[in-house]
């Protein structure tokens, strides 16, 4: 159930008697011919998907992530790791003061992982809680089936390029050879844009909508079950 399609009283009887939410988190970045809000789209479309028969509440997705490397690209959009530390550190204390306990994050963009360290290490100071940090698309069953699919795998490439991430227009052949990961990994903001060119980190434009499919059958199968077992 969608926050946004409840209101205050919803959630109060649904803190009366469960303690679980979903919070998704995604980001706003560069993504090739995909939309720029690929990450956004995909943590929010899972996290939905998955609590939908269990009645759990989720909320809106944060769109804003950690994403300074991809500042050259236009409409790409980063927090600095402390904003974004403390952001999701205000999200877990509302959550908790709303009646939430149990609160699974579904992670959409690889650059958000400092909040992982934050969730463990607001767990320290709130014992009582349980909060689980979920990458769904690397995930080890969905990860599994993207190898399967195609072992390239990478940033604004195939696996990302679901029916609701391509724009029209969107390329759905061609490949590109792999980037050198830990060479981006040195370079400034303007040279990275330089040496992605349209910036895809490398492989297949996409793959057939059916094989998609299945993966995010897997993906949202794998999620629903972290839910399940609290």
């Amino acid at each position: 159930m969608r926050i946004a399609e409840m209101d205050w009283r919803s959630v109060e009887d649904w803190t009366n008697a469960d303690d679980r939410a979903v919070l998704p988190l995604g980001s706003v970045e560069q993504h090739a011919g995909l939309s720029l809000a690929t990450d956004t789209i995909l943590a929010e479309r899972v996290a939905v998907a998955a609590a939908d028969p269990t009645g759990i509440p989720v909320f809106p997705v944060q769109p804003f992530g950690v994403s300074p490397y991809f500042q050259a690209f236009p409409g790409s959009v980063t927090l600095r790791v402390e904003t974004f530390c403390a952001l999701l550190r205000d999200m877990l204390d509302s959550l908790k003061r709303g009646g939430f306990r149990r609160i699974l994050i579904v992670n959409g963009h690889g650059g958000n992982a400092p909040g992982a360290s934050l969730a463990q290490e607001w767990l320290m100071d709130n014992p009582d809680c349980r909060v689980r940090w979920h990458d769904w698309w690397r995930a080890p069953k969905t990860w599994a089936k993207v190898i399967e699919t195609d072992p390239l795998a990478r940033h604004a490439g195939w696996m990302e390029n679901f029916p609701w991430t391509r724009l029209a227009g969107t390329p759905t052949e061609g490949s590109k050879g792999p980037v050198d990961l830990d060479r981006l990994k040195t370079l400034a903001p303007f040279e990275a844009r330089t040496e992605l060119e349209d910036g895809s980190y490398g492989g297949a434009v996409a793959h057939d909508d059916a094989a998609m499919a299945a993966i995010w059958e897997v993906a949202v199968a794998e999620t629903r079950a972290l839910l399940e077992a609290w």
